[in-house]
């Protein structure tokens, strides 16, 4: 008799009968009533499917990668309470051709005049209307050098050293001195913020410039449509005339053009992703072609093969996903863009669930030619399959699912929706695996018994000597995986070289996981060919000083005029922290600084107050009372006024009362260099963010007062991503082994799986960091997906070893890799195949998600079908109590198989339970001497299994009734 088992061996026995009883019961009813399950399983996923009406899309960046409530939310809220978004942004820089060329010549400035003139005089028409720049434009006074309030352009806020010649032709081409106009528009620092590469002689006037900035601002008349902010009047101009323009090259020869829309990272972004959909339907035809060729034991459209069973595959993950999103939809769940990768992820766990219940069906043969199964048979083969395999993919579905499940707890939105997502459908993915593909794996099984061909199975196949088979036939791959892969990696030498090898590959990964960084990844999202490319390229040069705008919010006029000459003279308190947190540029001209105190005290020193209203002014050369003051601002900043510029930074509530006023301020352009690219510096961008707030706090003379810029929203995102990283893929692989154990019931088979899996994990990092993938919104979803698919390749072969009886480890774990060895590989297979096309994308996010794939698939199938077989080789924990024997040897001569025979037990009590009256007849049976049918009750039977020495098989067997009486 073997040992009592412990209690944890106990606990394992217990969990793995239940299993096995729920799908053997499962397996019957499949395979007993397979239309019907279908049937049902359409049903259920399709009624489902109709929650997709309820669909809830959102692409707007600030509802999905940042942490909901944060300060800066808050600042953005208050901000935009105060000053309503107001213009959309169009800039183009014209630089010399060929480069080095001087752009302010005659020659080169008449060309970016006429190029200004297209623009100005331009129109678009949307729904019957026609529109031009002066109807769109935010409206702003004193942008022309001598300001005519007739003319409608020098009521646009435009940006531009034309300015100075009233954006007129004729004006620009009658002037005999154009270096001495330009002089006139300002100081130094504010040339330079106009005109790029600008040299100036020792008296600070300028000689020659490489580049020209022109900014157009249109009105913002943007409304949240589908989760997308929308405005389709100024994006059909910015098409059909800002766009339209600035592409016609050819038509201003001297000069090199660089441009940028409001509306071209969407357009670039978008085309690119809507271009490569194609590789999307590739990458699933790519999956059919392997399925269907390595599913079934034939190639062609044979009795052997299993095309059919490919196609089931993929309508299996359709109805899936399908399913799922619909009862997402239902729960209110968001979808964002990152969405759509999740049919990959189901693509990946659903072949591989595919691929093991195929081979379990191949297993469960038992050397009967198809010809002589019987349909009870084929019920029997069909329940036992679904047992073998259902605790395999019951496994994994659930450890994929927690483990999504536990990060839909993120604070980003976008990452806690898209688990949650994640989780509802490898659900629905498990129940259809185990209904729908397996009554689709029973209907094929008849298919090939009748002898009928693959897809066209209303032909039979004229039969011939290679259909003599006698069960189940062990695959070249399996074969290998016996002869070849086990023995060398279990013998003495291929254990040290593994383990070695393992060991400098997760130093190598920690290595990596530890110093991989979290960076604002943006321009990754810009196609290389794209002319927001070269925009960004063009602006690095000619203006690397100019950095996002920065602006400082005071609240309450009472207090503007309390503390009005302090905040007049505000840039003394902002100067010298441009090479230092907050890094905000030195206040030296308009494109840094604009400060209407400062304007209003400056005018008031040189002009007084007679043209504004007449106030009284006092000893300080400001308005006497409040009341002056109020009455005096607002007759400033009056479009027609003299400080017309600051309109825009004045907040008047519905009483016309002053609620705040805002100061603009501009940070340096935070990049670095990064492996010979210049990108965002995420850093120095998150110290900027709290320095500056800690700046502002410290003004406890001006208070209240707050910062806001609206890079603030991303730099939160960037704070929290990398600790949401680590914080949810820990949590993740903390709970997969927690429902490994109480699947497999083993601690120490848990306890080896999840360590398999977390050292999958940090080599995969370790590999990012050395292909130069960052941490960003796109990386840490395909890392949660790593956690989930790596999970497969090593739970599926742990829980195989559990089930191979026998002290021998070496053994067992070679029986693993010979059972579960081709399953996996084989699904590992498909689902590189599939993302691999994605590889010729030109999309940051397919190819960042093929990258990220390739590595998951790559380095979980060297942990589970090399690492994890030589660990468990070698402290592997003892087989379930009804494992398989060793192969070799007799059953009945097993202690283990004596003392727990729980696959048999069960399934034979099914069989009674699967009879009506079955109990009944027995009972009659005994008293009238009737023995053809079985005298034992499920009570008994189990006890009659249990006595030593008995064999299930010598029982009498049941005759099976006909499928529609049960």
């Amino acid at each position: 008799m073997a040992s009592t088992p412990s209690c944890v061996e106990s606990v394992g026995n217990k969990v793995d009968e239940s299993i096995v009883s729920i799908f053997l019961k499962l397996g019957r009813f499949c395979s007993y009533r397979p239309k019907t399950t279908i049937a049902l399983a359409l049903t259920i996923a399709v009624a489902c499917a109709g929650g997709i009406a309820k669909l809830t899309t959102e692409n707007r960046p600030d509802k999905l990668w940042v942490p909901q409530n944060t300060e800066a939310e808050k600042e953005q809220d208050a901000f935009l309470s105060y000053f309503p978004p107001t213009s959309r942004f169009e800039n183009v820089i014209a630089s010399g051709n060929p480069d080095g060329s001087n752009v302010v010549s005659k020659e080169r400035l008449v060309e970016a005049m006429e190029m200004h003139g297209a623009i100005e005089s331009g129109k678009s028409i949307y729904e019957g209307k026609e529109y031009t720049l002066t109807d769109l434009c935010t409206p702003a006074g004193g942008t022309c050098a001598s300001y005519d309030p007739t003319d409608a352009i020098c009521n646009c806020l435009v940006v531009s050293v034309l300015k100075m010649w009233n954006y007129d032709l004729s004006t620009l081409q009658a002037d005999e001195d154009i270096l001495a106009t330009l002089n006139n528009y300002g100081t130094k620092e504010d040339l330079e913020g106009v005109l790029g590469g600008a040299e100036f002689d020792s008296d600070d006037q300028l000689v020659s410039a490489e580049a020209i900035s022109i900014s157009y601002f249109l009105e913002d008349r943007a409304e949240v449509e589908n989760g997308n902010l929308a405005d389709p009047i100024s994006e059909q101009w910015e098409q059909d005339v800002f766009l339209a323009t600035v592409q016609k090259k050819d038509d201003y020869p001297s000069l090199s053009l660089a441009y940028l829309s409001s509306r071209s990272f969407s357009d670039e972004f978008g085309g690119e992703i809507t271009g490569d959909l194609i590789y999307v339907n590739v990458s699933y035809l790519v999956a059919l072609i392997f399925l269907g060729a390595t599913l079934g034991s034939k190639f062609c459209c044979g009795r052997g093969s299993r095309w059919a069973m490919a196609l089931s595959t993929l309508v299996m993950i359709a109805l899936a996903t399908v399913a799922g999103f619909g009862v997402a939809s239902l729960a209110g769940l968001l979808y964002g863009p990152v969405h759509s990768v999740l049919p990959f992820v189901l693509l990946g766990i659903g072949v591989d669930d595919a691929f093991v219940i195929a081979n379990a069906f191949d297993r469960e043969r038992e050397g009967i030619p198809r010809e002589s199964e019987t349909e009870e048979g084929l019920v029997k083969r069909g329940s036992r399959a679904l047992a073998r395999a259902g605790a395999s993919i019951t496994v994994t579905s659930l450890t994929d699912l927690v483990a999504f499940a536990i990060s839909s707890t993120s604070a980003l939105p976008a990452l806690a929706s898209f688990c949650a997502f994640a989780s509802i459908n490898i659900f629905f993915l498990w129940a259809l695996a185990a209904t729908f593909f397996t009554s689709t794996m029973v209907i094929d099984e008849k298919r090939q018994r009748d002898n009928r061909r693959d897809i066209l199975c209303c032909f039979k196949r004229k039969r011939s000597n290679v259909d003599d088979d006698t069960g189940a036939e062990e695959g070249w791959l399996s074969s290998y995986f016996r002869k070849y892969h086990a023995p060398k990696i279990l013998s003495t030498p291929g254990k040290i070289v593994v383990s070695v090898g393992f060991a400098a590959l997760f130093g190598f990964g920690l290595y990596g996981a530890i110093n991989l960084p979290v960076e604002d990844s943006e321009r990754n999202f810009i196609p290389a060919d794209s002319y927001i490319e070269t925009y960004s390229e063009t602006a690095d040069e000619y203006f690397p000083s100019n950095g996002v705008s920065l602006f400082l919010v005071f609240e309450g006029s009472q207090n503007m005029y309390k503390n009005r000459e302090s905040l007049a003279q505000l840039s003394d308190r902002v100067s010298g922290k441009s090479q230092e947190p907050p890094y905000i540029a030195e206040p030296n001209s308009d494109s840094t600084y604009r400060n209407m105190m400062s304007g209003l005290h400056d005018y008031l020193d040189a002009n007084g107050s007679d043209a504004i209203g007449g106030a009284a002014l006092g000893a300080d050369g400001w308005p006497v009372s409040y009341s002056d003051f109020e009455t005096t601002v607002q007759a400033y900043v009056d479009p027609r006024g003299p400080g017309s510029r600051y309109v825009s930074d004045l907040s008047l509530d519905g009483s016309d009362e002053i609620q705040s006023y805002r100061v603009k301020l501009e940070y340096i352009r935070l990049t670095k260099t990064f492996r010979g690219e210049t990108i965002d510096d995420s850093s120095k961008q998150i110290e900027s963010m709290d320095a500056t707030r800690e700046m502002v706090d410290s003004w406890t003379d001006l208070q209240p007062a707050f910062p806001y810029s609206e890079k603030f929203i991303s730099i939160e995102g960037f704070k929290i991503i990398g600790t949401e990283l680590y914080r949810n893929v820990g949590l993740a692989i903390a709970c997969v082994g927690l429902i490994v154990f109480l699947t497999i019931g083993n601690i120490i088979a848990a306890a080896i799986i999840t360590v398999n899996v977390a050292f999958c994990i940090i080599e995969i990092l370790g590999f990012m960091f050395a292909l130069g993938i960052v941490i960003d919104s796109v990386s840490v979803i395909n890392i949660v997906l790593a956690v989930g698919l790596s999970i497969d390749y090593s739970a599926h072969v742990g829980h195989c070893f559990m089930t191979k009886g026998g002290s021998d480890k070496n053994e067992r774990a070679t029986e693993s890799l010979a059972d579960m060895g081709a399953s996996v590989l084989n699904g590992a297979l498909s689902t590189f195949l599939a993302v691999a096309v994605l590889l010729f994308s030109t999309s940051y996010v397919f190819k960042t998600l093929a990258t990220q794939f390739a590595l998951t698939v790559g380095l979980g199938v060297l942990h589970g079908l090399v690492l994890l077989p030589v660990v468990l080789s070698l402290i592997g924990p003892k087989p379930f109590a009804s494992a398989e024997p060793p192969k070799g040897v007799d059953a009945s001569v097993v202690p283990e198989k004596m003392e727990n025979k729980a696959l048999a037990v069960t399934e034979r009590a099914e069989t009674l339970s699967a009879h009506p009256g079955a109990s009944a007849e027995t009972s009659a049976n005994k008293e009238s001497g009737d023995t053809s049918q079985p005298d034992v009750g499920y009570d008994e039977f189990k006890e009659f299994c249990s006595t030593p020495g008995a064999d299930v098989e010598d029982e009498v067997p049941v005759e099976p009734k006909n499928a529609d009486e049960v």
